[in-house]
């Protein structure tokens, strides 16, 4: 989901150059299009990847959807994707742009796309969506694409709109909490630190321990006592939570999992000092707002991943590493 947020300055780009925009996305991480709000609700494609009968549904609805509305133009934005790479073929765009292996590591997929790209491993993600981007406007064919300077100033990622009155209500439901546990608490005289623990379960390798988080718990609240931590997470993730809290054992910090929609994110981090979170999609969400964040990195690397927000990145730097990659 944290991807949603990654490509955003290369949509913004397209649509300065007079593109309009759809985009198709599960239906599960459709919500991370709502931060930012770039792309029109009516635009949105969604594919139901719960059931194979949905999955098959849906693909069929989006080829049919893409020839309705004349898309000319596909930028598939998976690095390797095999499945995406069919959509981009089938779909009927003249103009069907993604990353191709050349001579390099990566699942070949094929003769669907008609502007190939260079995926850079050296490079930030950012910059390779712009690259699509790129290739997508050139005006002559080159092998490969992108052979320009992308400059860090193209990277621009812009900020949520916070609605008052959800900025209100995140905060009473922080108040009320707290107050029930008898801590009181008041923007203003105590800061609020966040702790995400949490990482999706498709790269479980990214969490740091539930034990360390436990520990930095301690010893944020032994640096900052009357500060108030609330460690995050989904609703699914709240018995996680539960045991990171319950082994720090530190009456300031709550647990917060499941008390907030992904909507209210933003509202949430708006009021919130500080945010300590695994390499997970809360390290790119922040960034639509002005939380200072630090992002811990285990198997990705910062270089390629980093969150584009107000962010630090704590990474081991082994020699080995990035342990994950596109490729793998």
């Amino acid at each position: 989901m944290g991807s949603a947020i990654l490509v955003d300055p290369a949509m913004r780009n397209a649509q300065a150059r007079g593109a309009e925009l759809f985009f198709l996305i599960f239906k599960s991480n459709r919500a991370s299009l709502t931060l930012l709000n770039t792309v029109k609700p009516e635009n949105i494609f969604t594919i139901d990847s719960s059931s194979l009968g949905g999955l098959i549904k849906d693909t069929l609805k989006f080829l049919l959807l893409a020839r309705k509305h004349r898309i000319d133009t596909v930028i598939d934005l998976e690095l390797f994707s095999r499945f995406t790479a069919l959509l981009t073929g089938l779909c009927g765009a003249r103009r069907r742009v993604g990353y191709h292996i050349f001579h390099g590591e990566g699942l070949w997929r094929g003769f669907m796309l008609t502007r190939k790209v260079h995926y850079n491993p050296h490079i930030h993600i950012t910059k390779n969506f712009l690259s699509l981007i790129h290739a997508a406007f050139a005006k002559k064919i080159e092998v490969p694409f992108s052979k320009i300077h992308i400059a860090d100033s193209e990277v621009r990622l812009e900020q949520a709109v916070i609605n008052p009155t959800v900025l209100n209500q995140i905060r009473e439901r922080i108040e009320k909490l707290s107050g029930s546990f008898g801590i009181q608490f008041k923007q203003g005289g105590q800061r609020l630190i966040l702790v995400n623990p949490n990482a999706s379960d498709l790269l479980p390798q990214r969490r740091w321990a539930q034990q360390r988080f436990s520990e930095l718990i301690q010893g944020l609240n032994q640096r900052y006592p009357n500060d108030l931590i609330l460690i995050t997470g989904s609703p699914a993730e709240f018995q996680y939570v539960e045991k990171v809290r319950s082994v720090a054992n530190v009456k300031n910090a709550l647990n917060f999992a499941g008390q907030v929609s992904f909507a209210e994110l933003p509202a949430l981090y708006t009021l919130s000092d500080v945010m300590v979170t695994n390499d997970s999609g809360p390290g790119h969400f922040s960034a639509v707002t002005p939380l200072r964040t630090v992002v811990l990195f285990g198997p990705e690397t910062p270089a390629l991943y980093g969150s584009v927000g107000k962010s630090i990145a704590i990474t081991a730097n082994l020699a080995c590493s990035p342990c994950v990659s596109a490729a793998n």
